[in-house]
């Protein structure tokens, strides 16, 4: 036990400090992760010091159970796969372009305007698709603009990870969490609607009075100073539309949150649906593609941007709690977290935002996976709130913030450290409180 402690508390702790200092290695032209590699190793210690045997490991993956990895991994890269055919398509650039043109003269209807259509997008696709998407964007506008684009992209950031929640299928997590405690697709919206609503506008009105002031500003006092009327014209992004892959990569994703919401009544399993749904849009856009680009480059670039990353890195934290469950560890986390099968929401959701923040919250859900197991759902759902909005406390939270910060510094747009947890904080504090609060009413 002691051991298993040791080597998982290292990689643990190895894997926050890489997302802090340096997420990633630039290796000639591919960027390699140092956290997942990290937990990689880390599972392969645990492997090799007899901590876990192969043979758990191989049963656990393969079982025929609705948390096996594998089928999570499969349901969450097929729905971000139909994202990201959506956003090559120019859905995503096309609908960001549209909100900063035509309401470019008021900060505040922009805000407001931004905040709502990545609200929108974020719960029918991906938050992290949504936030590689727009966040470029932002930064092309507001240095256009000479405008801050702090205020935007921080409710980017919030706004994408707090809707996440609404869907199941959102989030990594949401999936994680609610498959393993056989809950449906119709189950948790049902539950979650309301509580992710009233998370949503919280975080709102918290971001309006942290940035009431700059966003009051009209953009015309400073913002287009020295620049022609063409220019303040066309503050845009470039936008590529291809229509006939976009309207076909719109029916599917549609089809396939409509075949995922009575998945329950067709006796269909969420992750086959999502995956032949991804294949099938695939095939189209391969063919689309060779027809008239006489060339399948489109859907290969489109595969390279999905987050394959995530393999490895679930795949190992999956062995390390499974070491942590053989050796009795999440017994006592059990005890420790959660006093009795009816387990207070408030409470979980509380303590996973912040288990979030010191492992990330894909493998915090991992680990809750199995604490929560044997509660009530109460607990499940705590956790679901948790590990979104704890997203944004920390750059450590969620991957999307590993992501985020890299785009960031890529425009050349400083935000410290200090300054995102202080926005963080600001934000979540009081939209954990009404979420968790709204679900304890509503379970």
């Amino acid at each position: 036990m002691t051991l298993t402690i040791i080597i998982s508390a290292i990689t643990v702790l190895l894997m926050a400090g890489a997302v802090l200092i340096k997420p990633y290695v630039q290796i000639k032209r591919f960027n390699i992760g140092i956290y997942w590699v990290i937990c990689l190793v880390g599972a392969l210690a645990l492997l090799l010091t007899g901590c876990i045997d192969l043979k758990s490991v191989w049963e656990g993956i393969t079982a025929d159970t609705s948390v096996n990895p594998l089928k999570i991994l499969t349901l969450f890269l097929s729905m971000t796969l139909l994202s990201v055919y959506l956003g090559d398509a120019g859905f995503f650039d096309y609908v960001a372009d549209a909100v900063f043109r035509k309401l470019k003269a008021s900060q505040i209807k922009l805000f407001l305007a931004l905040y709502a259509v990545v609200s929108v997008l974020t719960i029918f696709t991906s938050n992290d698709v949504i936030i590689l998407t727009f966040t470029p964007a932002i930064c092309i506008f507001a240095k256009k603009a000479r405008i801050s684009p702090i205020p935007y992209l921080v409710g980017e950031f919030i706004a994408a990870n707090t809707w996440s929640m609404t869907l199941i299928v959102g989030n990594p997590t949401n999936v994680y969490l609610a498959s393993s405690a056989g809950i449906t697709f119709a189950e948790y919206l049902s539950v979650m609607a309301v509580p992710a609503i009233v998370g949503g506008l919280t975080g709102l009105a918290v971001l309006l009075a942290i940035f009431y002031k700059p966003l009051k500003k009209p953009i015309e006092d400073a913002s287009f100073a020295g620049q022609s009327k063409a220019d303040i014209r066309t503050p845009k992004v470039h936008v590529r539309l291809e229509k006939p892959t976009m309207i076909v990569a719109i029916f599917h994703l549609l089809f396939c949150i409509i075949l995922l919401a009575i998945s329950d009544f067709i006796g269909a399993e969420m992750w086959i649906i999502c995956l032949l749904t991804a294949i099938s849009l695939s095939i189209f856009d391969t063919v689309y593609g060779l027809i008239r680009f006489r060339t399948a480059k489109p859907v290969l670039k489109s595969l390279k941007k999905s987050p394959l990353e995530l393999i490895p890195f679930v795949l190992s934290m999956f062995v390390i709690v499974l070491a942590l469950n053989k050796n009795g560890i999440t017994d006592i986390l059990r005890n420790l977290f959660i006093t009795g099968e009816q387990a207070d929401c408030i409470h979980v959701g509380f303590i996973s935002a912040l288990v979030s923040n010191l492992l990330n919250n894909i493998p915090m859900s991992v680990l809750f996976e199995s604490i929560v197991s044997g509660a009530n759902s109460s607990a499940v759902y705590g956790a679901v709130v948790g590990s979104n909005i704890g997203a944004f406390i920390t750059p450590v939270g969620a991957l999307a913030g590993i992501m985020w910060n890299k785009i960031l510094a890529r425009h050349d747009v400083k935000l410290s450290f200090k300054q995102f947890v202080f926005y963080g904080v600001m934000v979540a504090v009081p939209t954990l409180l009404t979420t968790l609060l709204t679900l304890f009413l509503t379970v």
